[in-house]
């Protein structure tokens, strides 16, 4: 039996686990040091806090002390904490993930680095290996798509998207992690795949806005929602685009996909909503804090500026609907059904 080991024990972490056990994987679950009281819960048998669902039968769990232990003989390594602890837990993990077959990755987001360059997160991982001295970092196999953890976790129909530079490998993983509720596209598309990762995370707030407009006047905004999901597919096609990526990923599971489930019901949707009813950025953003609650999309969207800036400032000028979300965050918005109408209207031909 291969062993696979999932680093982060929230909800994607723990909600990953039932295909891979169910895909008859050796299940290893490592919390770290912010993950004490979900593992807690889980080993008094309650349901696990984040999804409200059991952990998979037989998922051995390891404390964050208890890393080197958690990876030692492991066949594959799964990244599976929140953006901002992926530079420190890769740097912790590397001894265990450079003997592994492949690293898989379930996070989102941009990484800034000292130089002031933001690379997506696989280049990242790439980086920081190279700088801790590791030649041998394995395969790296972007894991994204339209998943609720809290789904994932109970068996509900999902399909989900391996990208890998090398195409093979993605199609390896996807075949024996596959199970009956859990369909696996392979792609080598990493860029694209990546790309629409944290942008899907930015552009939900905006879909959230439209949500929180309609709670707070009592009239719907069903119209505003489609223009800015139209024109998120876009700008997530136009970037990916600029960095190599296929045009097309981004109508599909990654991009279109992705940011439905998003803009439905995850926390960054939800974080829109308080925007749109009339909260403020930074209020709204502590409150969620205070329930435990991350919201990607409001780092990403800095970095994502920052990203362009860089990587493609040719572009920039066709990405109004990220720049109306980074104002909107930055504060002092009043009219906030404006700013975004303005992005994502068509200008008149």
């Amino acid at each position: 039996m291969s062993v696979i080991t999932v680093l982060g024990a929230g909800a994607m972490g723990s909600a990953i686990c039932t295909p891979l056990a169910d895909a008859g994987w050796e299940v290893r679950l490592w919390g770290t040091w912010l993950d004490d009281h979900l593992l807690d819960a889980v080993e008094k048998g309650e349901n696990h806090p984040r999804t409200n669902e059991p952990l998979a039968e037989g998922v051995k769990l390891y404390r964050s002390d208890q890393l080197e232990e958690a990876l030692d003989g492991a066949d594959t390594v799964i990244l599976s904490v929140a953006s901002v602890g992926v530079e420190k837990v890769t740097k912790m993990a590397l001894p265990g993930i450079v003997k592994a077959e492949a690293l898989m990755v379930t996070s989102k987001g941009f990484l800034e680095f000292d130089n002031g360059d933001v690379l997506l997160l696989p280049d990242s991982i790439r980086r920081i290996a190279k700088e801790e001295g590791y030649d041998n970092l394995p395969p790296i196999v972007a894991v994204a798509g339209p998943v609720k953890a809290n789904e994932c976790a109970a068996r509900e129909p999902t399909a989900t998207i391996f990208g890998c530079k090398d195409k093979d490998v993605a199609i390896k993983y996807a075949r024996s992690i596959r199970t009956d509720n859990y369909a696996i596209e392979a792609t080598d598309d990493e860029i694209g795949v990546e790309i629409c990762a944290p942008m899907k995370n930015v552009f939900a707030i905006a879909l959230g806005i439209a949500d929180g407009l309609q709670e707070k006047t009592g009239v719907p905004h069903h119209n505003l929602k489609a223009a800015t999901f139209n024109e998120a597919v876009r700008e997530m096609s136009i970037l990916g685009k600029s960095q190599g990526a296929a045009e097309a990923t981004a109508f599909g599971l990654p991009g279109v996909g992705d940011l439905e489930v998003t803009g439905l019901s995850g926390r960054n949707k939800f974080y829109g909503v308080r925007l749109g009813r009339g909260e403020k950025p930074q209020e709204a953003l502590e409150e969620m804090a205070r329930l435990e609650q991350t919201v990607e999309g409001v780092p990403a969207a800095g970095l994502a500026k920052k990203f362009v800036d860089k990587h493609a400032s040719d572009i920039a000028d066709q990405l109004p609907l990220m720049n109306a979300v980074i104002e909107i965050l930055a504060g002092g918005v009043d009219d906030v059904k404006s700013v975004v109408g303005n992005a994502v209207l068509p200008a008149r031909p």
